[in-house]
């Protein structure tokens, strides 16, 4: 998808109409901070239209004004662009249901077209699917740095040999963001801003409350508003969760046990199916197969498909295939193929993260929370971390631009709240993986939680992964029924999700570091 760069000079303009004030926030946040603006940006006309060329013909397409910094309502903007399909049946209609994607750094606007044919007609008729770039990303006025393809890439793993020059790479991306916006900007590109903007979008469509539907990083920024904005949440449906008490440092931390979970159960089911891979007959067998082919690699890198790969290189572009025991299977098999000199398949291309995408990811997660500051720290985490997990400890614990940003605007959100919402969760998720579910679920105190036993990958509502699960968040929209207690729902089986003819959702993110 080509997305359209603005320039980086934030426009400065004034809206001069009058309407009643928009929702405060509870008495638990500062006022000054956490109010949504003045009256003027309630009253602002909604204008639909034709969207661009390439997004699809089923979406209209408008934009709404913000302010850059919520506590200087009367100074710079920055235009959020939004997305519509209208609700099938207008005597049927409940409200608007805004969509986050995920990320951060990911656009939305095509989502209420990628969700349109995965909701049921009973969803359709009721909401209003809004999709939109949130600030800093794609036609909402993007946040580019001009970063570099190696800055682009995300996932470095230590050694010693390479942290001088990481510790570089990473300081560069932070000044590069700095020198060209500012950090008195930058600082404003954050998910309490942007759940702000949500409810400045509230308002100008003239609704009351808003129902939610957000993957990955979206179940953070859906918590965030629930925190800022209790009173305008209607049906919140967070999917794949992350947990806000990690945002962010713990959080990426937290891949490298998860992967080392997702690796051994792998190991198992890969040796009781010995017969059809031929990877070992017990768990220690596989895992032997598995590193051995590492270690050659690290020697002499391999050929996949027309892509060489070194052992270290492996580790990353294998960790998120083992959630799928199947898929990992298949693509070690295609491993073992390509160390003996046959050809095999090129592994699957990683998600296309360019300037925008990454440049935003770093501002957003900088940003929402203060990280270490001291390398020593990052080498001292990743030495540790790359014998303790050894598929990704190194890379997960490595140096991060974070610690190099600039101050934070405000605290991290303390989510803390019994704001009703349903959270659905994979069992084994690459990227949030199930322990982050359970944070969430703590921090919402009024939320159900809706397991997905033995589901694979990362995203569960329209991808396939389980018709229970998405009958109960189905029934959960419609009607508002919660489930009265946490609950667990089984997975289809893998032949169903090959079979359907119906494109998946793309839950966006998180960038791998």
């Amino acid at each position: 998808m080509q997305i359209r760069r603005l320039a980086p000079v934030l426009a400065v303009s004034m809206m001069a109409t009058t309407a009643p004030a928009l929702a405060s926030a509870p008495a638990t946040a500062s006022p000054a901070r956490s109010a949504v603006p003045t009256a003027a940006y309630a009253a602002q006309k909604v204008s639909w239209s034709a969207c661009r060329p390439d997004l699809p013909p089923s979406l209209e397409c408008a934009s709404v004004k913000v302010p850059l910094d919520y506590r200087r309502p009367h100074g710079a903007q920055v235009d959020i662009a939004i997305s519509r399909i209208a609700a099938s049946d207008p005597a049927k209609r409940r409200g608007v249901l805004l969509i986050n994607p995920g990320g951060p750094g990911s656009w939305g606007l095509d989502m209420p077209a990628y969700l349109h044919d995965a909701f049921p007609a009973s969803v359709r008729e009721r909401y209003d699917l809004i999709g939109f770039d949130p600030r800093g990303v794609g036609s909402s006025t993007p946040i580019t740095c001009g970063l570099t393809p190696e800055e682009l890439d995300g996932e470095r793993p230590y050694k010693p040999e390479t942290f001088a020059r990481h510790v570089a790479l990473t300081r560069g991306i932070a000044d590069k963001c700095h020198d060209k916006y500012g950090e008195d900007t930058l600082r404003q590109f954050t998910t309490r801003n942007t759940a702000r903007d949500m409810d400045v979008i509230r308002a100008a469509l003239g609704e009351r409350k808003i129902s939610f539907l957000g993957y990955s990083y979206g179940t953070y920024l859906g918590a965030v508003y629930a925190q800022l904005f209790p009173r305008r949440v209607d049906r919140f449906v967070l999917d794949s969760a992350t947990d806000p008490a990690g945002a962010w440092h713990k959080s990426f931390k937290s891949w490298a046990p998860g992967a080392e979970r997702a690796f051994t159960r792998w190991t198992e089911w890969t040796a009781a199916r010995s017969d059809a891979y031929g990877l070992g007959d017990t768990p220690a067998e596989v895992s032997r197969t598995f590193w051995e082919l590492v270690a050659r690699a690290d020697r002499d890198p391999v050929l996949l498909g027309g892509t060489r790969y070194s052992g270290t290189r492996l580790r990353a572009a294998l960790r998120t295939t083992f959630v799928t025991a199947r898929l990992g299977a298949e693509w070690v098999v295609n491993l073992k193929k390509a160390a003996a000199g046959e050809p095999t398949p090129d592994l699957p291309a990683p998600y296309p993260w360019d300037d925008n995408a990454t440049s935003m990811f770093w501002t957003v997660v900088c940003g929402d929370a203060p990280w270490p500051k001291d390398p020593e720290s990052y080498r001292q985490e990743a030495v540790t971390d790359a014998v303790r997990y050894p598929l990704y400890g190194d890379y997960a614990s490595n140096i991060a631009p974070c610690a190099f940003w600039g101050r934070t605007a405000e605290p991290a959100t303390a989510i803390d709240n019994d704001v009703p919402a349903l959270i659905l969760q994979n069992e084994w998720d690459p990227q949030t993986p199930l322990p982050y579910a359970y944070g969430l679920r703590r921090a919402l105190e009024g939320s159900r939680m809706v397991t997905v036993d033995e589901g694979e990958g990362h995203g569960v509502y329209g991808t396939f992964v389980s018709d229970c699960a998405e009958r109960v968040a189905n029934t959960y929209l419609t009607t508002g029924r919660l489930p009265s207690k946490d609950t667990a729902c089984e997975a289809n089986p893998p032949q169903q999700h090959r079979k359907s003819t119906r494109v998946p959702v793309p839950v966006r993110g998180p960038l791998p570091r």
